[in-house]
């Protein structure tokens, strides 16, 4: 055991909220090994939509979105790469009168936030963008959102961890965790470990971290489908979403409208894309985006995410054994969250607290009998 190499924290999951975690704690001196059973930002965090965006949240990320989406600015300075940003400004679309009133009740929320939103809809709307087909009827432009690269993104939050101090192990997977009352004792591969601090950051596997603690929420694999178009001419100037989801795109630099909705087909494990649903979806989105209708598709692919009853993320303390710390169930939503929830957990391990307000995301909201325990 005493050869065993120590860590303060050990990070469960190289996806782009572990990786996060990691380079934040180890800006912040701490010493961290993150540990990635494949390759960091392979899998849900690499795959994703990409979209970087606030509005459309419930209320309770918001805090949490904010915090996060003003570190995006900072992508330059904190990974050395600015992951192709592009503040684009998100368009939620209505489709429906009833729409148009959620987007409203939506934006009177958000300015209690501080965020600002602009509501248009009927003529101004139709000129301002002739490019939307007849099944848009308004829509709220949030300017301070946009999309990025999560190719790019997520496994540079990885290298730059490491470029700072952190130790990151990838294909090596965590297993027999367990807690002697004072610290975490894990095999690492062929390795011993140990650790004052564990971070469950295992996205749709995180059941599996904390099932050693008999800490498992009901959560389950989703595969989000998407696909991309050849490169078109540019016309889509926002990154777009429609009220109740099902449909969102955006259009990259180089032409290629980034088109999604509906779900894929898996295992738990693998995901692959749904013809059907891509056809299905497709044709909303041609409703939507008439310039789309002669696109040719060139890819498809999915991911498997890990979706809990209420679509909000668990994040915090465990409720069985001290010192242990979750973070996944983003259920579709983590890549702009991801940053600031790396800084989050930076702060609960540090400071024992945080600013940012996380009790809508509290594990014991699946489980009333546990009992909370002091960190």
């Amino acid at each position: 055991m005493s050869d065993a190499a120590h860590y303060q924290v050990v990070v469960a999951g190289g996806g782009l909220v572990g990786s996060s975690a990691a380079l934040a704690l180890a800006r912040r001196g701490v010493r961290v090994g993150l540990f990635e059973r494949r390759y960091c930002g392979a899998r849900a965090s690499g795959v994703n939509y990409g979209g970087v965006r606030c509005q459309g949240r419930p209320a309770e990320q918001l805090p949490l979105a904010m915090r996060a989406r003003r570190i995006w600015d900072r992508l330059p300075e904190l990974i050395g790469i600015d992951g192709e940003l592009v503040v684009s400004g998100h368009l939620r679309l209505a489709r429906c009168e009833s729409d148009l009133a959620v987007i409203e009740t939506w934006a009177a929320m958000a300015r209690e936030h501080g965020l600002a939103t602009e509501l248009m809809s009927g003529a101004a709307f139709r000129k301002r963008y002739p490019w939307l087909g007849d099944a848009a009827l308004g829509g709220s432009l949030c300017m301070s959102d946009g999309h990025a690269n999560p190719r790019l993104v997520s496994p540079a939050f990885a290298r730059a961890a490491q470029r700072v101090g952190a130790v990151v192990r990838e294909q090596t997977a965590l297993t027999d965790i367990a807690h002697d009352g004072t610290r975490f004792q894990i095999h690492a591969g062929d390795e011993h470990i140990t650790a004052d601090w564990l971070i469950n950051c295992a996205g749709a596997w995180a059941n599996t971290v904390a099932g050693f603690f008999s800490e498992s929420v009901p959560m389950k694999p989703i595969y989000p489908n998407m696909w991309v178009t050849e490169p078109l001419p540019r016309f889509i100037t926002h990154n777009l979403g429609v009220v109740g989801g099902g449909v969102y795109a955006r259009q990259v630099k180089r032409g290629n409208c980034v088109i999604g909705g509906g779900r894929g087909h898996g295992d738990g494990e693998y995901a692959q894309p749904s013809t059907q649903t891509t056809r299905a979806v497709m044709r909303d989105a041609c409703a939507l985006l008439p310039a789309l209708r002669d696109a040719l598709l060139i890819r498809t692919w999915s991911g498997v995410e890990g979706e809990t009853p209420d679509s909000n993320p668990v994040i915090g303390a465990s409720q069985k054994v001290p010192r242990l710390l979750h973070a996944f169930g983003f259920s579709g939503g983590g890549f702009l969250l991801a940053p600031g929830v790396g800084e989050v957990l930076a702060d609960l391990v540090i400071d024992g607290e945080t600013s940012t307000p996380l009790d809508a995301f509290a594990i014991g909201r699946f489980d009333r009998s546990a009992i909370p325990i002091v960190l």
